[in-house]
């Protein structure tokens, strides 16, 4: 396995990790020090300026597990080199990103450290906006062919993350049950220029994407080292779709559903 002071060099060089003439992806690292490896990357990246922004959740979508072989979720560091706000519209950079991919997601903003053993509507408590969200992915790995543990080493996929017009949750629903319920039956339709790619819905993801932030908590605070969620802390929790290739040039469009809104990327 790559050192973390290697992991982060291909990250920034956008180079394709290194294979072994005949060699298959498997590295051999396991989920725990795959995670521990992705934490190191971290303090690396805070030593050297950037500040730790929230987190994404990857494979939340059970739907496209079999594609990717990989079947639970994951979890990275989003960044404020990797986080970009907007009202609707927004461009982001490929540069230097690895095999870019686009997913539309629900993102959370984060007003307060959930309880210790938070319910469903502890976690709602915790939340101050909600948001569509576009997550450009990325894989160091040749064609997207990874075990899990690969996947949490390599930044959890992380590229970079386009936030949409924010709603303070409390003017989307009451309580827990009302948000989990209306996000779950929200959808999403995926554009590129005026091209249908995509549809998909918020049930995909871990049935809600409520749910996926209350179970991305559980396992966060089950990794050893991993800092808890905090005020101002922000969380993507997965793709209601596939995860589809973008060029630079490419416009795409998230058409969402109520409560959330629609969002367009472009990327240079």
């Amino acid at each position: 396995m790559l050192t973390p002071e290697s992991l982060l060099q291909h990250r920034d060089s956008g180079q394709i990790w290194p294979q072994s003439p005949g060699a298959n992806t498997d590295t051999g690292i396991n989920l725990p020090a795959a995670y521990q490896s992705a934490l190191a990357v971290r303090r690396l990246r805070i030593g050297r300026g950037e500040l730790a922004r929230g987190y994404k959740i990857g494979f939340t979508n059970r739907g496209i597990w079999h594609r990717y072989q990989v079947f639970a979720p994951i979890w990275g560091t989003v960044y404020d080199t990797t986080l970009r706000l907007c009202e609707g519209q927004g461009v982001v950079s490929l540069a230097r990103c690895c095999q870019p991919r686009l997913e539309p997601e629900t993102v959370f903003g984060i007003k307060a450290t959930p309880a210790r053993h938070a319910t469903l509507e502890d976690v709602f408590e915790a939340i101050d906006w909600v948001a569509p969200g576009f997550e450009v992915v990325q894989s160091h790995l040749p064609d997207w062919k990874f075990t899990a543990p690969e996947t949490v080493a390599d930044g959890g996929l992380h590229a970079s993350l386009l936030v949409g017009a924010r709603r303070p949750v409390r003017e989307v629903a009451p309580d827990a049950g009302r948000l989990d319920a209306l996000l779950a039956a929200a959808s999403v339709r995926l554009l590129k220029g005026e091209q249908l790619i995509d549809e998909g819905r918020g049930a995909n993801v871990l049935d809600s994407p409520l749910r996926a932030l209350h179970y991305f908590l559980t396992e966060l605070r089950q990794c050893p080292g991993a800092p808890d969620l905090m005020p101002g802390d922000v969380v993507t929790t997965g793709t209601w779709t596939d995860a589809w290739p973008v060029l630079s040039g490419d416009v795409w469009t998230g058409d969402f559903s109520s409560p959330l809104s629609v969002l367009r990327i472009e990327f240079n």
